[in-house]
C-alpha cells in the first residue's frame, strides 16, 4: 500500500483510510464478525489508518475496534493510526446540538480511548463546530487536549478554509474532514488548496458519492430505508434515476481500464494532491479489495481528461445534503 503523511507531525499512514461508520447501522445492519474481517483485511492490504467517532453507533464503531484490538494485541495496536470525533451531542429530548467546549471535548475523548482501548489517538477532530464559540477558543481546547497527551494531533471536520486559517494560528490543524469525491467537488474552491498550503492532511469522506460511483449503487428503494439516504437530495424520486444515468458513463470508463468503479473513483481523488487520503467505509471486504485497488492506479493526464469528459463539474442533481443535514457543516462557496 502506498503511504502518504499525516498533518505536520509527517505521520505515516497509508494513502486510503477506512471511514469507520460502517462498523455502525449508517448504511445498513452489520455485526462484529463483518467488522473484524474489514480489519482483517485492512491490515492484509496495509490499510492502515482508521476513522471513527464518538457518535457513530453512539460508540458502537469505538467498541468494536477497540475489542478487535484488545483481541489482536500489541501488534494490531501498533499497526492503526486512529482518528476519532466528538462535539456533536443531544438534549434529553433526541434535538441534536453542537458543543465545542473543552470540557465536553475532553469528556468525550477520555470515553473514547476507553472504548478503543488505548491511551493515546493519533488525531481528535472537532466534529461539528458551534458558531457561537470563536474557533480560536476551540483551537486552544484541543491544544490543551494534545499537551495532556491524549491526542497527537487535532483536526476539524466539515470548516472552511479561512477557518482552518485563524485555527492553524493558534495550534497546528494537522487534518480537515471533509466529504470530497467526482459526486462533490467544492473542496476544491479553496480547501484543498489552503490544506497544501498548511501542510494540513484533507481527509475525504464519502469519496465513493454514498454508492453512487460504484458498480453495484444502493437501489433507490434501499436508499428509502436509510434515515440519512431517504431525505438526501441526491437520492430522491426525481434526482436518483438521473444520477443513475449520469453515472452510466463513468462506470463503463472504469470497465474499459479493467477497474471497479469504486477503485477510480478512489483514483481520481489520489491524484489530487499527495495531501488527500480517502477514507470509504464498506461492510464487504470485496467491495474493501475494490476500493484498494484504485491506490495502485496511476492516471495519466489522458486518464484524468476522460473522467471529466464522463462527469465534469456539476453532473451531480441535488445537493449533498438535505436543509436538517446542513446544519453545522461550513459553506464557503
Amino acid at each position: 500500500m502506498q503511504q502518504r503523511t499525516l498533518g505536520q507531525a509527517k505521520t505515516p499512514i497509508s494513502a486510503l483510510g477506512y471511514g469507520a461508520m460502517s462498523f455502525s447501522d449508517f448504511y445498513g445492519p452489520t455485526d462484529d464478525d463483518k467488522s473484524n474481517a474489514i480489519l482483517d483485511r485492512c491490515r492484509d492490504l496495509g490499510i492502515t489508518h482508521i476513522d471513527t467517532s464518538n457518535v457513530y453507533g453512539m460508540g458502537m464503531s469505538e467498541k468494536r475496534i477497540g475489542a478487535y484490538l484488545a483481541k489482536q494485541g500489541k501488534q494490531a495496536q501498533d499497526f492503526f493510526t486512529i482518528a476519532t470525533k466528538a462535539a456533536i451531542a443531544s438534549k434529553p429530548d433526541g434535538t441534536r446540538y453542537f458543543d465545542n467546549s473543552l470540557q465536553h471535548l475532553e469528556a468525550q475523548l477520555d470515553k473514547s480511548l476507553q472504548r478503543l482501548g488505548v491511551e493515546q489517538v493519533e488525531l481528535f477532530y472537532v466534529h461539528r463546530r458551534d458558531a457561537k464559540v470563536p474557533i480560536e477558543e476551540v483551537a486552544e481546547s484541543l491544544a490543551t487536549l494534545v499537551k495532556s497527551g491524549k491526542t497527537k494531533q487535532i483536526g476539524f471536520s466539515e470548516i472552511a478554509p479561512t477557518s482552518l486559517e485563524i485555527a492553524h494560528q493558534v495550534h497546528p490543524v494537522a487534518a480537515v474532514q471533509s466529504e470530497y469525491s467526482l459526486a462533490t467537488r467544492a473542496p476544491e474552491l479553496g480547501l484543498v488548496q489552503k490544506c497544501a498550503e498548511l501542510d494540513a492532511t484533507l481527509v475525504a469522506f464519502s469519496p465513493v458519492g454514498r454508492s453512487l460511483l460504484t458498480d453495484h449503487p444502493l437501489a433507490y428503494e434501499v436508499c428509502q430505508q436509510l434515515m440519512f439516504l431517504q431525505v438526501n437530495p441526491r437520492f430522491q424520486a426525481d434526482t436518483y434515476p438521473r444520477n443513475m444515468a449520469k453515472t452510466d458513463g463513468f462506470r463503463q470508463l472504469a470497465a474499459d481500464m479493467g477497474l471497479a468503479t469504486s477503485g477510480l473513483a478512489i483514483a481520481w481523488l489520489l491524484a489530487q494532491g499527495d495531501h488527500v487520503v480517502p477514507i470509504p467505509g464498506t461492510r464487504s471486504v470485496a467491495h474493501l479489495n475494490e476500493l484498494a485497488a484504485g491506490v495502485e492506479l496511476s492516471l495519466t493526464a489522458t486518464d484524468l481528461a476522460a473522467i471529466e469528459a464522463v462527469l465534469p463539474v456539476g453532473w451531480c442533481h441535488g445537493d449533498r445534503y438535505g436543509p436538517a443535514q446542513w446544519q453545522g457543516p461550513e459553506k464557503f462557496c
